[in-house]
């Protein structure tokens, strides 16, 4: 019975993601298979060629922001994921209802059921990455193209979304690498080469991550040699270079993450202080590796990252429930720091459901004595950022993230890499190896970049360099998508006392011990993957 489950489910997940592969494109241009209707268009016409190759490869960069499982409903891939894993890490506090959107993720409800959409959706985008991927790569690899750049580029960004996808799955649906036994931990099932309607059992941590070190090698071995991206969606050198950092600094392999993080960033410099209050909405701000540019006909709208992170988007969940940062965290920032201005400290709380029971008027915010002053700052906070009036304001509410169009629906780009991110590991990279100098002067170019009165030599141990590597990366990252992933990497818990969050809300989220010891940071397995795969079982769940 679960080979039948398999071969129909897997099937279908299939022909999903190739239909999508193929229709959508990724540019303003509109460019299609003319041949044959779409609902008719064959995997032997998408693999035939490498301009159709190149076609379902634009298909997965828009499955990077844009949900294959549901009709365009939640989860919408990392428009949805990022914000989630900041979410489960408690690095972005919920201070009202809203429309209740990321609740069971920041209460600790959604990644720890195998039968929420989360983790089933999490699961399954990232297999049809792979299962797309494997296609491109077994068809090249079955026949006698003619190598050119162009398809250089089509093996480069397949490997390197592979390489992605398991990378991302074994993250976050197994032990952390350094924290755990790699060698014997479970992983993640390893599909390459299997049919469409074969399971595959978990490997181990280890086995898997060679998969995936020797997918990014591939890819950079063939990205040296392939045409120039046309965009920042496409994975360029640069970004494979970013995500080997990625994968490097997740296991401990400290020269690689630093080597190939410094490379990432090459040509790729610092937002300036006005660029950086920009509003990270844009692919073509200069620190920007890798993103996807979103036009108005692929919208997500209300499953678009903006409406999860950022305060003026015209949505329910950003009306009524601002989101801000650890207060505890914000207080650490220099006034020199001109990233201070990223949220409002001294906001006023003007929802009556605020979850800290202090919302709705100058009554009950400690801030304010006086009506007038009251409605003045809200007034003057929804004049200067552009949302409406509807919109609620919350003390140390988030005005990082700001839609070019604010106070509308209308979509905004989604940024994956930033050359700070790849610094900031060359910075942590450097310090784990001891190498004291080289960390105080990679983490130099972002901390003088951010603080007029940042001062390397103020950090002379290697614990000095890490306290602060952390304190920069909750900062400059902050709603990008990186807390859950960075807490398990130095295994640390959480703990939301004099946070901002809500005890009441958060529930058994407002504390965690370290990940090292508490295995419910592990995602568990959807269980529709337990049901249908004949090779896991109920005793390989998390």
């Amino acid at each position: 019975m679960k080979n039948k489950i398999l071969n129909k489910m897997t099937r279908k997940i299939y022909m999903l993601l190739l239909t999508m592969s193929l229709i959508v494109t990724y540019s303003c241009t509109e460019t299609y298979l003319d041949t044959a209707p779409t609902d008719s268009i064959s995997e032997v016409a998408a693999f035939s060629n490498p301009d159709n190759m190149e076609l379902v490869i634009n298909g997965l960069h828009r499955q990077m922001y844009a949900s294959v499982l549901n009709g365009g409903g939640t989860p919408n891939g990392e428009s949805y994921f990022m914000p989630a894993l900041d979410f489960i890490s408690g690095e972005v506090i919920h201070t009202g209802p809203g429309f209740n959107w990321m609740k069971g993720e920041a209460r600790w409800l959604s990644h720890t059921n195998a039968n929420s959409t989360v983790s089933f959706d999490f699961w399954y985008q990232r297999y049809h990455f792979i299962a797309t991927t494997n296609a491109l790569i077994n068809n090249v690899a079955s026949k006698d193209f003619t190598v050119t750049p162009q398809l250089n580029s089509i093996l480069g960004q397949a490997h390197a979304y592979r390489a992605w996808s398991y990378w991302r799955l074994v993250t976050t649906f197994s032990k952390g690498y350094l924290i755990g036994n790699p060698s014997t931990d479970p992983g993640v099932p390893i599909t390459n080469g299997l049919s469409l309607t074969e399971g595959a059992p978990r490997g181990t941590v280890e086995q898997v991550y060679n998969q995936i070190e020797t997918d990014i090698d591939a890819a950079i071995g063939y990205l040296t040699n392939a045409s120039a991206p046309p965009n920042k969606s496409y994975i360029s050198l640069n970004a494979a270079y970013g995500i080997k950092a990625r994968i490097a600094l997740s296991k401990g392999d400290w020269a690689a993450a630093a080597t190939n993080a410094a490379l990432a960033r090459n040509g790729f410099p610092l937002f300036n202080e006005a660029e950086w209050h920009a509003g990270f909405n844009s692919v073509d701000q200069s620190e920007v590796i890798w993103a996807s540019r979103i036009i108005d006909t692929e919208s997500n709208f209300f499953a678009s990252y903006f409406y999860y992170i950022s305060f003026m988007f015209n949505g329910g969940e950003c009306r009524g429930n601002n989101k801000i940062i650890n207060i505890e965290l914000y207080n650490q920032i220099p006034a020199t720091d001109h990233r201070n201005k990223a949220w409002l400290p001294m906001a006023p709380n003007t929802n009556s459901a605020a979850y800290n029971g202090q919302g709705g008027s100058y009554l009950t915010d400690p801030n304010y004595n006086d009506a007038a002053s009251f409605n003045a700052a809200k007034a003057a906070i929804i004049a200067q950022y552009g949302a409406t009036p509807a919109h609620n304001t919350h003390p140390y509410m988030n005005v990082k993230f700001k839609q070019s169009r604010p106070g509308t629906n209308n979509p905004d780009d989604v940024i994956y890499m930033r050359s700070s991110e790849m610094v900031l590991i060359e910075a942590e990279a450097k310090a784990m190896m001891n190498d004291i100098s080289g960390a105080q002067d990679a983490l130099d170019i972002l901390g003088s970049s951010r603080d007029t009165a940042f001062d390397k030599t103020a950090f002379g141990t290697q614990q000095a360099l890490m306290d602060q590597i952390k304190f920069q990366r909750r900062v400059e990252l902050w709603g990008e998508g990186f807390g859950y992933h960075d807490k398990i990497r130095w295994d640390e818990g959480i703990d939301q006392t004099n946070s901002g969050a809500s005890l009441v809300i958060y529930g058994d989220a407002f504390i965690q011990e370290r990940p090292s010891v508490n295995d419910d940071w592990i995602f568990k397995i959807p269980q529709q993957e337990i049901d249908s795969n004949p090779l896991i079982t109920e005793a390989d769940q998390n």
